[in-house]
């Protein structure tokens, strides 16, 4: 089938979610409407992000471009912006004659206006789930149709806290733990309100839903969902193992393309959502972008993925913690290019539940590489670095890691990465 193009497009993402839902096997995640959109879309099961935190993660959906390429290495609110020349995804989009609009969450800049939308509701932080989804009913009665729309929703959860005031937890005893977090009352307690938070992000993914299928627009809308990176846990967010930056990535094809559902285990980023959309919307994809299109993808015989090599990359979070990696099918490499812990924990990490129910088992130096064979080890539990008969693969992986590092100019090989300064008063920011 040759897939038809330029469809309305909405993408729903949300905060700190990983793969941390039923449909990709965790069958106690309370996640019925996505379990349900999965259902209809096509689902891939090896989706990354470039990063394991907010700011830096979205920036390549929302570019196509490595965080050290398009300048947010840190958080927005640290100072962190987009270099200047940077086009966004929303600026690619307006170029193919496409309105664009964001209603609810952002975290490239404390101005959301600077991002290229058309349209901005609620400046960008109008974040909480239940309230995007009405905004996004009353966005989808007010639009015209004279133009194909590009609609961006975010979402704050399902991002810690999660006060059982705001959200409703499972039963504790309900809980899949993976195998990365210590089982035990603290972690299945702190499970079981992230599942609530869970629950209302899935409430509200199923308003948006109703609403956009009962628009006018239903039959030529394609839907995205995704998230930024890796759940708020210990070994998770801020960390690049799988369980800090492979995501969930649903993506339900318009009606009237007439598409079968599908599962497709081949490697995928986030680096693809730009080319994608690009091409859907009849362009072709920017110099520059590394990403692939994953619009072959949808179609009812998609072509066998090609081999493929992802480069993941942390910077700063709440401290300069620079690390880079390479993930292939089957192993993952990782080069931490300073000294430090071996599981740094965020603030919202150090205050949780689960920490406090870990020991400090963690709090060693951490190793310059890390070498795991993903086929054997898909937990990333076992470091076989520095093992006499993985040295010729360490070796391989990287001088691979260094190469794309330095194509893609990262500075993290000239040495210390600076932070922003502070602006002062009436100053503008800096490239």
């Amino acid at each position: 089938m040759l897939v038809p193009i330029r469809p309305n497009i909405v993408l729903i993402h949300c905060h700190d979610l990983g793969t941390w839902l039923s449909c990709y096997g965790m069958p106690s995640v309370p996640s019925p409407n996505l379990e349900r959109l999965a259902a209809e879309s096509v689902v891939f099961d090896s989706a990354f992000a470039t990063s394991p935190l907010c700011t830096p993660a979205r920036s390549s959906i929302f570019t196509g471009l490595r965080p050290h390429q398009n300048g947010l290495m840190g958080l927005a609110h640290d100072g962190w912006h987009y270099r200047r020349g940077v086009e966004t995804l929303p600026e690619m989009m307006h170029a193919y004659g496409y309105h664009s609009a964001l209603v609810g969450l952002q975290h490239e800049d404390l101005d959301a206006r600077t991002l290229g939308y058309d349209a901005v509701h609620g400046m960008g932080f109008l974040s909480r789930a239940l309230e995007v989804a009405k905004r996004v009913d009353r966005w989808l009665d007010g639009a015209d149709g004279t133009e194909p729309f590009f609609l961006t929703v975010g979402m704050w959860e399902a991002h810690r806290p999660w006060p059982t005031t705001d959200y409703r937890p499972t039963d504790p005893a309900t809980v899949d733990v993976p195998p990365y977090l210590p089982d035990n009352a603290h972690t299945r307690q702190d499970i079981s309100e992230f599942h609530g938070a869970i629950r209302q992000m899935d409430e509200a993914v199923g308003s948006i839903l109703r609403s956009v299928d009962s628009s006018p627009f239903a039959d030529n809308t394609l839907v995205i969902f995704t998230t930024d990176h890796g759940a708020a846990f210990p070994r998770a967010k801020s960390t690049l193992y799988d369980s800090g930056v492979q995501v969930a990535l649903l993506v339900r094809p318009p009606r009237t393309w007439s598409t079968r559902p599908a599962r497709h285990t081949g490697m995928v980023s986030h680096l693809d959502l730009a080319p994608s959309l690009v091409q859907l919307a009849g362009g072709t994809s920017p110099a520059g972008l590394e990403g692939r299109s994953f619009v072959p993808l949808l179609q009812d015989s998609p072509p066998v993925p090609e081999p493929r090599e992802l480069v993941l990359e942390k910077t700063y979070h709440d401290r300069y913690d620079p690390i880079r990696a390479l993930r292939t099918n089957d192993v993952k490499y990782i080069r931490n290019f300073v000294p430090g812990p071996q599981l740094p924990f965020a603030l919202d990490l150090e205050e949780s539940a689960t920490r406090r129910g870990m020991d400090d088992g963690d709090a060693g130096p951490k190793p310059a590489e890390e070498l795991y064979l993903l086929r054997d080890d898909p937990w990333e539990l076992e470091n076989v670095a520095k093992d006499p008969q993985h040295q010729e693969l360490r070796a391989a992986m990287s001088r691979r890691l260094e190469g794309h590092l330095r194509r893609t100019a990262d500075p993290i090989l000239d040495g210390a990465v600076l932070a922003p300064a502070p602006p002062g008063r009436g100053e503008r920011r800096a490239d």
